[in-house]
């Protein structure tokens, strides 16, 4: 099978999975070509409301296709650096569902994204210095910022493989889960999303990132959006919300 990108939309979720089972789906440079537009499709579809990142099988992604590394200039690592800013700056909530190795750029794509669930047994590593790579500075800094200085120059320094407890334990991971539940966890929280106010969690996430320039914008949508109202009466009405910003 060729290396591609797959996606689909159910009941507001999107999942875009890494298949390149070949090469433990390992992204060429036509997959960190792609992203960004497959990005962009989702976005715009008002149908989605959150989306999920996954591999195909039982690994999330190996990193980049070392093969393409031979490659005159940086142009791999442009893509994977655009790719990475492209999912980091989805409008939408966005939740990377781990198994087995999450390595070098699946590390980097699993930390663009606004959450991190794995199943015991994944493995994460950046591993840059193991081929003399300087590892981008955007990257570095989202890096540092979801695990702290110590456990980003480890990783960095040593290209070491970090367990998943580990991981979790240092705040990459969100949520760990035994063996077989991930998928019903996700499906779940999905769920969960979708229910929600895209209005509070567009906003919040600009925020949780360090936007300091939109307060006075969303104050503007929540006066207009209608989900503040529908939220307080479907409170005290005791029952489910429909929210509608977005929709």
């Amino acid at each position: 099978m060729e290396p591609q990108l797959k996606d689909s939309v159910t009941d507001g979720v999107a999942t875009v999975v890494i298949a390149n089972p070949a090469k433990r789906n390992a992204m060429s440079a036509g997959m960190w070509r792609a992203l960004p537009a497959v990005l962009d499709r989702l976005a715009a579809d008002r149908a989605v409301r959150a989306l999920v990142l996954t591999g195909e099988g039982d690994t999330f992604c190996a990193g980049a296709d070392i093969s393409t590394l031979r490659e005159p200039g940086d142009e791999q690592q442009s893509l994977a650096v655009r790719a990475e800013e492209a999912l980091a700056a989805f409008p939408k909530p966005t939740l990377a569902a781990v198994r087995g190795f999450c390595v070098g750029g699946g590390s980097q794509l699993a930390a663009a994204c606004d959450l991190r669930f794995a199943e015991e047994g994944a493995r994460f590593g950046i591993t840059p210095s193991k081929l003399g790579i300087v590892y981008p500075s955007s990257s570095t800094r989202r890096l540092t910022a979801l695990v702290g200085p110590s456990t980003a120059k480890y990783l960095l320094f040593s290209g070491e493989l970090m367990d998943s407890e580990r991981a979790l334990r240092t705040g990459f991971l969100d949520e760990l889960h035994p063996a077989g539940e991930l998928d019903k966890r996700v499906a779940e929280f999905g769920r969960v999303l979708v229910s929600r106010s895209l209005l509070t969690q567009a906003a919040a996430k600009e925020f949780a990132d360090g936007r300091v320039d939109r307060d006075a914008h969303w104050a503007e949508q929540a006066r207009g959006s209608g989900d503040t109202a529908e939220g307080v009466a479907a409170f005290l009405e005791r029952r489910a919300p429909l929210f509608t910003y977005g929709v």
